[in-house]
Order: C-alpha cells, then structure tokens, then sequence
C-alpha cells in the first residue's frame, strides 16, 4: 500500500528538481516579428515573453494554425514556408519551403493535414501534420483555365478545406478523405476577386468578401446544392467609394451573436448583417477604410482599426447601441487584434511602435505593454479549438 505513496512523492521531488517548470499551453500564443523572421512565445496571463524563436524566413503577412493539443504551430510564411513551432520548448520542429508565395493555411479537423494556400504557383499544398511530408498536391486552374491565386482557406469537418480562387471568382472545397486522391468541388461565378473570407462559428456559413465589386458570396455548407448566393449586393449603391489603402479583412470572426459585422470596401463603415436573413441590418461610421472588425468573444464588443492614413486608430463599437464608444491611438500601424479565450484582454501589434499593447476590454484602458521587432500577427493556442482558425 505505500508503494503509490512513494512513488508519487518521488515523482514530486523529481518535478521538483527540473529547471523548467511545468506549463500547459491554454494560455499561450504567438506574436510575429515580421522583420527579422521571427516569433515570440508569450503567455497572456502575466502577459509575459516565454521565448524568441528565430528561423522563419519572410514573414511579412504570416499567419499561424495549431494543433488538436495547441503544441505545436504551424507559422505560413511569405516566402512559401511553413514552419512547425514547439510553443513549450520554443523551437522549430521542421520547416519546409513548399511555394513562392504564400498567404495562409488550416489544419484539418481530426488535425492530422495541414494546408497551405500560395499565390505563387496558386493552389494548395496538403502535409502530414506530424512530419511535414507532402501528401496533396491540388492546383487552382480555373474554370478560365489560367491559374489563380488561393484565398481564404479555412478547415471544415471530415478532413475537408475550403477556399476561394482570387483570379478566377470561384470557391473550391477539396476532400482529403484519401490525400492520395484529393475530390474537388468546385463552384464557379461567384462575383469578381473574392479577397478574404470567414466561416461563421457554428461552422455552417462561409463568406467570400468580394474587392471587385460590392458584395458578399456566401455558401450554405449544410446546403452546398444550393450552391453560391450573393447577399449585401451593391451595398455601396449611389455613394462614391473612398480609395483603398488595404484590403479588408474577413478572417476577423465579426460574428456577434445573431449578426455578422463586415468592413465596406471603400467606405467608412462596418456593415451589420442579420445572420437568419443574410440582409442588411444596419451601419456603423467609423474613422477610416476598416481593415479588421473583430468581436469579443461574447459579442458585446466590436474592435476595428484601420488602412493607411488611420492606421494609428482603434475604435471599440457597443453592439447593442451600434455606436462607437471608446477611440484610442495604442501606438503606430496597428495591423492586428487578438483577444484572449474569453474576451477580458485584448492585445494589438503597433509595428511601426515596435510594440505589443494589451487592452482590458471592461475599463477599455491599457493594462501592458511588450516590446517586440516590428510586430504583425498576434495567435492564440484557443484557436487550436475553434473552427476556421
């Protein structure tokens, strides 16, 4: 009977003993130091630095998914890398140059695949989540047949990834049930260079924003013989659009409860969808060309900041009173928004402030502030958990 007994307390002696201590990884994230090539590990509760991993090439539009036990990151890098991040030992378990050009990825469901959208060739390539050996090779040649750059890759159930087609408007679902014989849906016509996209939490509706034309194209995944239908069309209709310093960006999670919450391309505004009709509910002016509109967690906040020359600016909207309610200036550039698991902090990238600033979204004050190399991407592990991301 003291057998157990000793072992557990030889076991906590030994733990005891190791010069790291032990961590789980629910609070921890990536902020990317895209001029260097490199990420920091932090920790969002002390909202502390854990480690600089260096090595990861171009990483001037980088984006980052997890593992089913938030492990491991997969960083996608400009140059066409994609790189595999230990987040407790702050080092690289492997890296590949797998295109020219890359703009983003997903891991699949069961988390056994990672998929990376390129620009250059266009199309996806598949891994092995483990070992980062090639397992699909899918290019995007569209119903044009000329071949387009890949946008707007999000996971779906059942080993599946959906994307849309930049050049040639369509939006692809590939099965990779079989790696070995990827099937490809195809949907074609959808609206004039769909730029970024978004799948709603439940996982059910996908949205292409569309740069060439006003509109949205949304797909019922529950209902793909539907096919593709076009809602807020012509929502700029009668006004004269604003230039564009930067595309939106969809991959923002704007989904508040019943409504969706979307940047206008070329006007000073958010759009407010009501999600059980897909119609215009309402707008929001805020400051400038928004580029990310970001809900808290429990929807009761919506976060935008801004293009060129308001890129200095946030602005925090009320949901229920569609009104702006708090401006601040956190620092220079600020290209991404991140909030923690349940919505009590938010942290922002000032690049050109050569900072990280962290917000409590209750007193909308600033709470920490962390130095970094020109910061972009902002990633939590609570990703790893969340579809789309």
């Amino acid at each position: 009977m003291s057998r157990p007994i000793l072992s557990v307390a030889l076991a906590g002696l030994l733990l005891a003993g190791c010069s790291a201590p032990l961590r789980g990884t629910g609070d921890l994230g990536l902020v990317v130091e895209r001029a260097d090539g490199r990420v920091m590990v932090v920790e969002n509760t002390g909202s502390t630095v854990l480690a600089s991993v260096p090595g990861l090439g171009d990483l001037s539009h980088a984006a980052a998914v997890y593992s089913r036990d938030a492990r491991h990151a997969f960083v996608f890098g400009r140059d066409g890398g994609l790189t595999k991040v230990d987040m407790l030992t702050g080092t690289i378990g492997g890296r590949v140059i797998q295109s020219g050009n890359s703009i983003g990825g997903a891991i699949s469901q069961d988390g056994s695949l990672v998929a990376v959208a390129n620009y250059t060739p266009g199309g996806i390539k598949v891994f092995d989540a483990k070992t980062l050996e090639p397992v699909a090779d899918i290019p995007a040649i569209g119903a044009d047949g000329k071949a387009s750059k890949v946008i707007g890759i999000a996971d779906l159930p059942g080993r599946r990834f959906i994307y849309s087609l930049y050049d040639s408007g369509e939006i692809w679902i590939a099965d990779l049930t079989d790696p070995a014989k990827p099937a490809v849906r195809k949907f074609t016509n959808i609206g004039k260079l769909p730029y970024d996209a978004l799948i709603t939490g439940d996982g059910r509706w996908y949205l292409a924003g569309l740069f060439g034309e006003d509109g949205i194209a949304m797909l019922d995944l529950w209902n793909l013989d539907k096919g593709v239908t076009r809602i807020l069309d012509h929502y700029g209709k009668g006004k004269e659009p604003l230039p564009v310093f930067k595309m939106p960006h969809l991959r923002g999670w704007a989904v508040a409860g019943n409504e969706v919450w979307l940047p206008a391309i070329g006007h000073h505004q958010v759009l407010v969808v009501d999600k059980t009709t897909w119609t215009e509910k309402a707008r929001v002016d805020v400051a400038g060309q928004p580029v990310f509109a970001m809900a808290r967690p429990d929807g009761r906040q919506v976060w935008v900041n801004f293009a060129v020359p308001n890129y200095n600016v946030v602005q925090v909207i009320d949901v229920p009173s569609k009104t702006v309610v708090k401006t601040i200036e956190p620092g220079k550039a600020i290209l991404h928004m991140e909030f923690t698991a349940k919505g009590e902090r938010v942290w922002l990238s000032a690049r050109d402030s050569d900072k990280v600033v962290v917000y409590d979204t209750e007193t909308l004050e600033q709470v920490a502030e962390l130095p970094a190399a020109k910061p972009s991407g902002i990633f939590f592990t609570s990703r790893a958990h969340r579809t789309g991301l």
